[in-house]
């Protein structure tokens, strides 16, 4: 898109597209690509956040089943904990 922009500044330079709708024509589509640039940081954000959640959820199940490892509750802990998991995975 950004290229797109520099080839419309080059032809509103040469005369190849009248001044006045040239620079309508690129204020349009500087604030169009804001936009997705704004979409992709909110995306990246918000995937970043759910990583960093899955990681310390890991993290914590792992450590649990450490400390109950060979206990009697061992099993229904792991169910538990898979359970949990799963759930977590399918939040958005």
């Amino acid at each position: 898109m950004q290229e797109d922009i520099r080839k419309l500044r080059d032809a509103v330079e040469v005369g190849e597209v009248k001044r006045d709708s040239g620079v309508a024509r690129i204020a349009q589509m500087q604030k169009e690509l804001r936009g997705t640039i704004i979409q992709m940081e909110e995306f990246t954000s918000s995937k970043d956040r759910k990583g960093l959640l899955m990681a310390g959820a890991d993290r914590a199940i792992r450590e649990i089943m450490f400390i109950f490892k060979d206990d009697p509750i061992e099993s229904p802990l792991h169910e538990a904990s898979m359970s949990v998991w799963a759930r977590m995975q399918l939040e958005e």
